[in-house]
Parts: C-alpha cells; sequence; structure tokens
C-alpha cells in the first residue's frame, strides 16, 4: 500500500510554519548555539541572520545581533582567538596548508591579525605537508618506483588544492 495515498497512512502531517522571533527566543538561540559549537563573532552574528530570515522578527524594534554577540564575546562565550588556534591546528594536523587555513578562518569571519597568528609556524606547516603526503602516498611515500608526469600532476595539483605552496612540494 502506497504510504502516501490520501486514506490518510502514511501521509506526512502539514508542518506549521515556525513561530517569529522575539528577544528571548533569539537570545535562547544563541546561547544554545554557542553552548553546542565552538563558534566565532562572525560565525554566530551569520547564524543569528539567518534565523531570522527565515522565522521573522516580532519583537519591538529591529533584532540587536551585534549587541547579542557583543555580549557572549565579553562573557567569554565565544573567542576568536581561541576558535582560530584550534581550527588552525585541527587543519595543520589534518595535512592542510596555510591558504586552506586562511580561507577556512577567514568564512568564519576571523581578522586578519588573528589569522596571520594562527596560521603556525614554518615547522607546522612543513609537517603538515608531509602529513599530507603520507596520507595520500604521494612521492617517496607512494612505495614504488618513479612517477609517471601525468600522476606527478595530479599529486601536485592535490597538495595545492590543500592550500601547501608549490615549493612546499620539493620538500617531499
Amino acid at each position: 500500500m502506497d504510504r502516501n495515498s490520501p486514506d490518510g497512512r502514511g501521509n506526512r502531517r502539514e508542518r506549521k510554519p515556525p513561530r517569529p522571533l522575539d528577544a528571548a527566543r533569539l537570545d535562547e538561540l544563541a546561547l544554545a548555539y554557542v553552548a553546542r559549537f565552538a563558534t566565532s563573532a562572525g560565525k554566530l552574528s551569520d547564524y543569528l541572520r539567518r534565523k531570522l530570515r527565515e522565522r521573522g522578527w516580532e519583537g519591538e524594534g529591529e533584532a540587536d545581533i551585534h549587541a547579542i554577540v557583543s555580549r557572549f564575546v565579553a562573557l567569554g562565550y565565544v573567542d576568536d582567538a581561541g576558535f582560530a588556534r584550534g581550527k588552525a591546528q585541527s587543519l595543520l594536523r589534518r595535512g592542510y596548508g596555510a591558504r586552506r587555513i586562511d580561507q577556512a578562518l577567514g568564512a568564519a569571519g576571523i581578522a586578519e591579525t588573528l589569522r596571520e597568528e594562527a596560521r603556525g609556524s614554518d615547522a607546522e606547516r612543513r609537517r603538515a605537508a608531509l602529513v599530507m603526503a603520507r596520507k595520500r602516498r604521494f612521492g617517496p611515500f607512494g612505495g614504488g618506483g618513479g612517477l609517471d608526469p601525468a600522476q606527478r600532476e595530479k599529486q601536485v595539483a592535490a597538495m595545492l588544492r590543500a592550500g601547501h605552496p608549490l615549493p612546499m612540494r620539493a620538500r617531499w
């Protein structure tokens, strides 16, 4: 029997549109978000704007997203520097390069000065390139003889996509 038949069995109920947000509910959403996810001020602000677009606003005046984000930063719930360090170290351990880290932190709304501090040292970036090469079995970690030029080109392209500069490849 068809689960979506008009006899009522298996039909999905029509969902009511969610209630529009007010100041208290917006604050609750922000608190639940920072409790669940490590986040930056930019990501929290984007999340709250998206929720306002989806659900609408029924509070008095306009929603003051900036005040909520500022309060959470002052309370220490949101720490851009800590988020940047943690995200950058995570990406470095996974084998990503400085350019890719910079892109991820920029997308999270991290300021340029904090991105520069979080990129890691030259030694950490070289170690990340080696991690990537070992994990993907590139270069000398591939086990075997020489590579054909097409295979080498694919490996170099993968390293570049991972955010490593071209001269890094010569250090495998």
